[in-house]
C-alpha cells in the first residue's frame, strides 16, 4: 500500500487538481463543459511540460481505473422513465436512429479501414449522449487511452457547431414544434447541445427535444453491450477466431445501478451527490488522458476523427428527418 501511494499519488493529485479546477471554472466558460475543458487544459500543460517519470503511474491509473469508477457513478444519471414519457412510437424511432448510427459507424470504419478506437468512440458518442457514452465504451475497446480524449473533443466540437446551425436551418423547413424538437433531440450529441438548441427556439421545442434526448441517454446501457459485441465479433471474424464476449465488472455494476435507479426512488440530494461524483471523476480521468496526448497525435488523429464524426452526424440527422417525413 505504501508503495502504491508513493508511485501513484503524484500523478493522481496532478490529474485531480486539473480536473477539479476545470469542473469549477467550466460554468464561467461559454459553450464548453468541465470534461472537455479539463482535457484541453491538460493537453496544453502536458505538451509544454512533459510528464516526469514520478507522475506517470498515477496519471495512467487516473486515465484507466479511475475512468471505470466514474462510469459506475454515471449510471445514477440514467433511468428508463424517460422512455415511458416519450411514448412507444417515438421511442421506436429513436431506437432505429441509434441503430442506424451504430451500424453506419462500423460499416464506414471498415470501408475506410479505420480500426482505431477513436472512430468507434466518435460514432458511439454521436449516437447516444456525447462524453458519457464515450467514457462508458472507452475502457472496453480503446487500444490507446488518448483516443477517448480525442473522441470527446471531436464530438463536443461537432455538437457545438450543430447547436448553432441546426435550429435555424430546420426552422426554415419544419413549422411543427414537435417535429423540430424530435429532430434536435434525436440528432445532437450532448444534453447541453439539445437544451441549447431547443430552448433557444421555444419552451415547447426545448421540452420536446429534451424528452427525446433523455430516451437516447436511457439507451446507453443496451447500446454499450450491443456495440461492444458488434466490434468484438467484427475483430474476431477478421482474425478467424471464435467469438467471445465478456462484460467487465464495472459495466455489470453500471447495468445494475441503472435498473435500481429506474425502479427505486433515490432521494434527490443523494442522487445529485452521486451524479456530481461521477462527473468529477470523469473530469479527472479526462485530465489524465489529456496529459498523455501530444499535439501531433491530436492534430493527426483529430482531423480524421472530425471527418468521420461529420459523416456519422449527417447520417443521424438524415435518419431523424427521414423518419419524421415518412411517418
Amino acid at each position: 500500500m505504501t508503495t502504491f501511494i508513493k508511485d501513484h499519488i503524484p500523478g493522481i493529485a496532478l490529474s485531480a487538481l486539473i480536473g477539479v479546477l476545470a469542473h469549477l471554472f467550466a460554468p464561467h466558460v461559454p459553450y464548453i463543459n468541465g470534461v472537455i475543458l479539463a482535457f484541453l487544459v491538460a493537453v496544453v500543460l502536458g505538451n509544454i511540460w512533459p510528464i516526469k517519470a514520478s507522475f506517470k503511474k498515477g496519471v495512467s491509473f487516473a486515465s484507466s481505473s479511475l475512468l471505470e469508477y466514474a462510469i459506475i457513478f454515471l449510471a445514477f444519471s440514467i433511468s428508463f422513465q424517460s422512455i415511458a414519457i416519450l411514448g412507444w412510437q417515438k421511442f421506436v424511432f429513436v431506437v432505429i436512429i441509434v441503430l442506424i448510427s451504430l451500424i453506419a459507424t462500423l460499416l464506414i470504419a471498415k470501408r475506410f479501414n479505420r480500426k482505431d478506437s477513436s472512430a468507434w468512440l466518435v460514432g458511439f458518442g454521436t449516437a447516444i449522449c456525447g462524453s458519457s457514452a464515450i467514457a462508458a465504451l472507452a475502457p472496453i475497446i480503446s487500444k490507446n487511452k488518448e483516443d477517448a480524449g480525442i473522441a470527446i473533443a471531436v464530438v463536443n466540437l461537432l455538437g457545438s457547431v450543430g447547436m448553432l446551425i441546426m435550429p435555424f436551418t430546420l426552422q426554415a423547413i419544419f413549422y411543427d414544434e414537435g417535429k423540430l424538437g424530435f429532430i434536435l433531440g434525436a440528432s445532437l450529441q450532448s444534453v447541453g447541445n439539445v437544451a441549447g438548441a431547443g430552448y433557444g427556439l421555444s419552451q415547447e421545442i426545448g421540452d420536446s427535444a429534451l424528452t427525446v434526448k433523455l430516451a437516447r441517454v436511457a439507451l446507453l446501457t443496451p447500446a454499450v453491450i450491443f456495440f461492444s459485441y458488434l466490434i468484438n465479433r467484427s475483430e474476431n471474424n477478421a482474425s478467424n477466431n471464435s467469438i467471445s464476449f465478456n462484460l467487465p465488472y464495472y459495466l455489470w455494476l453500471f447495468v445494475l445501478i441503472t435498473i435500481i435507479n429506474s425502479v427505486i426512488t433515490i432521494p434527490e440530494n443523494i442522487l445529485d451527490f452521486l451524479k456530481d461524483t461521477g462527473k468529477i471523476l470523469l473530469t479527472i480521468s479526462m485530465a489524465a488522458i489529456g496529459l498523455k496526448v501530444s499535439f501531433k497525435t491530436l492534430w493527426e488523429s483529430g482531423r480524421m476523427a472530425i471527418g468521420f464524426g461529420t459523416i456519422i452526424f449527417l447520417i443521424q440527422i438524415a435518419a431523424s428527418v427521414g423518419l419524421i417525413l415518412i411517418f
